[in-house]
């Protein structure tokens, strides 16, 4: 049942640091801080005066370079490999004392999960971006505040829930990696058909 808990927390919080790692960082240090869920020893590690400090600063940046058309695109591509390799970091040290060979795999899962949020989250913005009011990438960004936050909170009080949950995320977020990849494929293969 532990290790179910264990990767309920990791796949949340990677899932998490992927659409906004400074959030998550801030929230699970804030959680260990002031025991706002029982969570286990290893993640007191976010409960330092610095890493929170530095989380909060980064969040309020992030806060309002969401909000404003290609600027939130821009920011993403900043983080395309800063939020994978937080994911990686974060599920590393939710190990505690773990052999070399458990932390390089928890550091593949945490990294390719934040990944996937990430691509994600960065390719539905850059849609997004083409509309031409600015109104529908503030609910997204705020739609994306609320999914980490409530993420976070699941993978910390509700770790199996969490583990339900990120499942189910990773699964659509595969089906939806499938379809354009295939949508792609068809295009480009009536493009290059002689007559196309």
């Amino acid at each position: 049942m532990e290790t179910l808990a264990f990767l309920g927390r990791t796949l949340g919080f990677s899932l998490a640091a992927g659409v906004n790692l400074y959030a998550t960082v801030a929230l699970v240090g804030l959680a260990s801080r002031y025991g706002w869920v029982s969570l286990p020893p290893e993640y007191a590690i976010f409960d330092n005066d610095y890493v929170i400090g530095a989380a909060i600063a980064l969040y309020v940046i992030e806060f309002f370079a969401d909000k404003i058309p290609w600027v939130d695109t821009l920011w993403d591509a900043l983080h395309t490999l800063i939020r994978p390799a937080g994911g990686a970091l974060m599920a590393v040290a939710a190990l505690g004392d773990a052999s070399p060979g458990m932390q390089g795999l928890m550091a593949l899962v945490g990294g390719a999960v934040a990944a996937g949020s990430h691509a994600t989250k960065a390719g539905t913005r850059a849609m997004v971006n083409t509309s031409p009011e600015p109104f529908s990438n503030w609910l997204l960004s705020l739609g994306e505040d609320v999914f980490v936050v409530g993420l976070g909170y699941l993978a910390m009080a509700y770790p199996l829930a969490a583990l339900v949950v990120s499942a189910l995320l990773l699964l659509a977020i595969v089906v939806l990696a499938t379809t354009l990849v295939r949508a792609f494929r068809r295009r480009f293969a009536r493009r290059a058909a002689p007559g196309g």
